[in-house]
């Protein structure tokens, strides 16, 4: 009894019940599509749907747990991983409504479909709480494997086909650099897996250790950097997004990139705290370059999917700045700008499913005069990608505001200019969009919108891609001006931290110390209720 009583409490399986959940979720509908067949579609995705909020449920309950370890110091989670658990839960919740009418239509099984990205989701929620090297590797490969089959799902398309192989071969290869590089911290410390005791044994960083520590450091941000879409390890990211299905796209831009910033604060705020200035300069050239690059290729691009995905390589930009911050309100800023990233962006790729699967095309010049045929459209995609631009009063106003501010007071101040700017920027593109499809007279409709199909939402899986998009479009316009809730959690998510609050910074500037406070940042932003 006593044997049995002392594995569980080292087991502590309570700590992944929000997984264990989703886990049923996925048996049920394996099972459930090998007995009801493709009578199945019907009612599958909303079993899978509250398998998933269910998750989130169950996340609100292990918040500010007292033993968050589990598995024997293997998974962790504590307030930090359950905030990127609930972002990537929530993610594929609202990616599944829109995948519905897509991938009927195109032919294939929605079940397995389904299926895969509840598995890719596992791997990206697991991943957030990895608190050791194997189980980080084999949580990345969880995603990694499923979200390449999830690219090339649609078989008879040569564009997912095309895209499918290029991210097989640039992800494989990025793996391979990662799992060397972790390797290399697995050897400098003695063969130690764990993430807190590799950093107490890493003490010595002169001499040959040091060398060695700033190899594996190099290589382990090359797969991090993949992960997230930063340039220059970005080459997939237009190609996939292009010949991807546009759910899978929408899953990558939101869910994998959130499973991407999880690894990094924990991997580097622990295992590599004695290169914290030098892993600070890494991300601080990844920032500017995927800002930079990210904003200026995107003027130029003609598909509404190419646009976005060099959106998404900029917004990883703009989050980075939190991350270099190294304060507590620069880990909330990253927190808050990810919760409504989630709902601007997977809105914007909402409607981007809807307009394609009407016209069958994804060119921005065919927007023109789409307010005539389609209003409700209209509203739902400006006001997505004005708030991706930072457009007041819209959530992406006060995520970046949060995020420049943390940096400024961090004392970065020339990667805040450049963040300003580069916004600046990315609003001509944004607006190009609105412009297309408000200003233009109806002689000026393209060819597309003149041949717009008569709307229809009692057709099968409409009804689901039209809630998600009002879900979408509401959370967007008011998460900004009603962001206490969010401040709040994202700021408790820290400050409950242990390894955050050990390696947050006091910044320094010419005139005085300034410790950047999360608790008053709202305040001083005058941004909360």
């Amino acid at each position: 009894m006593d044997f049995s009583s002392n594995i569980a409490s080292q087991l502590n399986a309570g700590t992944i019940l929000p997984e264990g959940i989703i886990i049923i979720t996925l048996m049920l509908i394996l099972i459930g599509d090998l007995i009801a067949g493709k009578s199945s579609a019907r009612w599958l995705p909303y079993v899978a749907i509250s398998g998933l909020l269910t998750s989130v449920v169950a996340l609100c309950f292990l918040w500010d747990l007292p033993e968050p370890d589990g598995f024997l110091h293997s998974f962790t989670s504590d307030n930090l991983s359950i905030v990127f658990r609930g972002i990537i839960a929530l993610s594929t919740a609202v990616t599944i409504p829109m995948s519905i009418r897509y991938v009927q239509q195109s032919g294939t099984s929605l079940a397995e479909f389904i299926g895969i990205m509840l598995t890719a989701t596992l791997g990206g929620m697991f991943l957030s709480g990895a608190n050791e090297l194997v189980t980080i590797f084999i949580s990345l490969e969880m995603l990694s494997i499923s979200s390449y089959l999830m690219t090339g799902y649609m078989k008879r398309d040569p564009r997912s086909n095309e895209a499918a192989l290029k991210y097989l071969l640039i992800g494989a290869s990025s793996s391979g650099i990662f799992l060397y590089g972790v390797s290399l911290l697995y050897g400098l410390s003695g063969g130690e897996t764990n993430l807190m005791a590799i950093s107490a044994n890493i003490t010595d960083v002169s001499g040959t250790q040091s060398l060695g520590l700033a190899i594996a450091l190099v290589f382990v941000i090359a797969g991090i950097a993949f992960k997230i879409s930063a340039v220059p390890f970005h080459q997939w990211t237009p190609d996939v997004y292009e010949g991807s299905p546009t759910p899978v796209v929408a899953f990558l831009s939101v869910g994998s990139k959130a499973a991407g910033f999880a690894l990094a604060i924990r991997l580097l705020v622990t295992a590599f705290a004695p290169l914290t200035e030098q892993w600070h300069f890494i991300f601080t050239a990844l920032a500017i370059l995927s800002m930079v690059l990210g904003n200026v290729v995107a003027l130029a691009q003609t598909s509404m999917k190419r646009m976005l995905a060099y959106s998404s390589i900029a917004q990883a930009g703009f989050v980075i700045i939190g991350l270099i911050a190294g304060t507590d309100a620069g880990y909330s800023s990253m927190i808050f700008y990810l919760l409504i990233y989630l709902f601007m962006n997977l809105g914007a790729f909402t409607c981007v499913i809807l307009f394609s699967l009407r016209t069958g095309t994804d060119q921005i010049s065919e927007y023109a005069g789409l307010y005539q045929k389609d209003p409700l459209l209209t509203l739902g995609l400006s006001v997505c990608l004005l708030s991706l631009g930072g457009i007041p009063p819209f959530a992406g106003f006060f995520g970046k505001i949060y995020l420049f501010w943390a940096g400024w007071q961090a004392g970065i101040y020339g990667l805040v200019l450049l963040g300003l700017i580069t916004s600046v920027i990315s609003i001509y593109y944004y607006i190009r969009v609105v412009k297309m499809m408000v200003v233009k007279e109806r002689h000026e409709m393209s060819e597309a919108v003149k041949n717009y199909p008569t709307i229809r939402w009692n057709l099968p899986g409409m009804r689901p891609l039209q809630v998600g998009l009002i879900v979408s479009v509401v959370v967007t316009s008011f998460a900004g001006i009603l962001s206490n809730p969010l401040f709040n959690l994202a700021n408790d998510s820290v400050t409950s931290t242990p390894i955050l609050q050990s390696a947050v910074v006091t910044q320094e500037s010419p005139q005085e110390t300034i410790t950047v406070s999360s608790q008053s940042l709202a305040p001083e932003l005058d941004i909360s209720n």
